[in-house]
């Protein structure tokens, strides 16, 4: 009787064991499942998040860094952000108030002195951020900044928008793969390529982040992005196969935003080769460039055509004339350039005229805009070789092997004219890969950067961006929207913002 009790009580502890496990399994399942977070798959991957370098802006773009201002992208004006506010009496000399009880992700406090050190820090590891800044000196006292440029320049506060000025705290020094910043996300993991895991920072000024936690991960194969989103294993994508739209927006629960920003692709021109000093070279290339069937074909009509560096919608885009187009006319601007076609190949003096291409894969529409060149340049008898690179940036920056690039820029992400034209063409500028060096162009620019008033502005940096388009410095292919695709069945308050800059914000929600 005794080992009859004793069987049913061991067979009694493994029923109440295998239920108690199958609930515990259940209750893990369900706590998974209630856990607020996201995994945004972006097209930029970056081996590093130090913020005052890396130019895929991940630490800004994640929520772990902040600027002192910030652009609304509803009217395009900047406003405060870590700065509550700024001044300047004689545009030279500027006080900035900083933002009261703002506190790093270590907990240490941002002050005066700590912005002062991370702006030092950006100016001294970053060229480009020297050369935007222009800072002849900082003074810290308290919550408040003064800063003084080599020359006064009205829209220094402007410049304080770009992600590469962000402010970190410098004495954390593991800047590459913990960098801490003041966003409502903290850095928990960082696999270079891969992914950075993010985890809310409890004290962030603005309010605790909705989200407990994040990923921003990457991959720049297109199609791998959208396929990720329909099997569930991404939350939000940017920038989606275009030839996949069609089939996500068919998936319950999957919005598709397809914005309007304020990019350019456009063909850049090395103006160190030989050939390429010749404006009716240059001029040859832009005619050849069907900027309306790239338009409907590759960008399926999510794009606007180019005809400057600067949208249509903007008060400092020229009425630019009417120019030249099509093969016939890329033939005629050769032949005064004193190219002739013998044996199906374009040559002067008995040298055949050939371009070197690069592109890179993580804008997928770049690589087939160079395919599409190369062949229309074949038919006049050009060779073109096409050559993949990784980092555009650092590529052209190191080397002077290539003649063109299909290239992607952000043209005014401050609504000003004057960040684009200062990068781009004047000798100093972070962008200018072209190598462009013009008197006349650079007094232009250098009178901008002193010029007081939108009107007055706008004036002036539509006078540039005529004289540009007259020297056929580069060449605008057309101006892509940005395309994002997401769950909205689980997410909740995700903008598709204009200036690409901000994507993980504390406002971020799942339902």
């Amino acid at each position: 009787m005794f080992r009859k009790y004793k069987s049913l009580f061991i067979l009694f502890l493994a029923v109440f064991f295998f239920l108690l496990v199958a609930c515990s399994s259940e209750t893990a399942k369900e706590q998974e499942k209630k856990k607020k977070e996201v995994n945004l798959l972006f097209n930029f991957a970056t081996s590093s998040l130090d913020p005052n370098v890396d130019t895929s802006y991940v630490s800004l773009r994640a929520g772990i860094t902040e600027t002192l201002v910030h652009l609304n992208d509803k009217d395009l004006t900047i406003e405060p952000w870590l700065a509550e506010s700024w001044d300047s009496k004689d545009g030279q000399l500027w006080e900035f108030k900083l933002r009261e009880g703002v506190t790093f992700q270590n907990g240490k406090p941002m002050d005066g002195e700590a912005v002062k050190a991370s702006l030092e820090r950006a100016m001294k590891d970053s060229l480009a951020i020297k050369n935007a800044l222009r800072i002849d000196s900082i003074e810290a006292k308290g919550n408040t900044l003064m800063i003084k440029t080599v020359v006064p320049f009205p829209e220094f506060p402007s410049e304080l928008v770009h992600p590469n000025t962000s402010i970190l705290d410098v004495t954390e020094s593991d800047f590459i793969n913990k960098p801490i910043g003041t966003g409502p996300f903290a850095v928990s993991k960082f696999t270079p390529g891969t992914a950075v895991d993010l985890k809310r920072y409890d004290s962030y000024w603005g309010g605790a982040a909705k989200l407990e936690k994040a990923r921003f991960s990457f991959n720049e194969d297109a199609n791998a992005r959208s396929l990720a989103l329909e099997s569930g294993d991404a939350d939000i994508v940017f920038r989606p196969e275009v030839e996949s739209l069609a089939n996500l927006e068919a998936i319950d629960g999957v919005t598709v935003e397809s914005t309007s920003t304020f990019r350019v692709h456009q063909m850049t021109m090395n103006l160190e080769r030989k050939a390429l000093q010749d404006i009716h070279v240059r001029k040859a290339i832009d005619a050849l460039i069907d900027r309306s069937s790239i338009a409907d074909t590759i960008l399926q009509g999510h794009a606007e055509v180019a005809t400057g560096p600067f949208p249509s919608t903007f008060s400092f885009a020229p009425d630019y004339p009417e120019k030249e187009k099509g093969m016939e006319a890329a033939r005629v601007y050769l032949e005064k350039a004193g190219y002739r076609k013998v044996h199906d190949v374009m040559q002067k003096d008995g040298k055949p005229l050939s371009f070197t291409l690069l592109t890179y894969s993580s804008r997928a529409d770049l690589p087939l805009i160079a395919q599409v060149f190369q062949s229309d340049a074949a038919q006049l008898g050009i060779d073109v070789k096409i050559k993949q690179i990784e980092i555009p940036e650092e590529y052209m920056a190191a080397n002077r092997d290539w003649d063109l690039t299909t290239y992607s820029n952000l043209t005014a992400p401050r609504g000003d004219a004057g960040y684009y034209l200062n990068a781009t063409y004047h000798p100093n500028g972070a962008l200018n890969f072209s190598g462009a060096d013009d008197d006349h162009l650079t007094a232009l620019i250098d009178k901008l950067n002193v010029t007081v008033g939108q009107k007055k502005r706008s004036d002036l940096a539509e006078e540039i961006a005529m004289y540009v388009d007259e020297q056929v410095y580069n060449s605008f292919i057309l101006h892509p929207n940005t395309l994002v695709a997401y769950n909205s069945n689980k997410v909740e308050n995700w903008i598709t913002s204009r200036s690409e800059y901000y994507m993980l914000t504390n406002e971020l929600d799942v339902k």
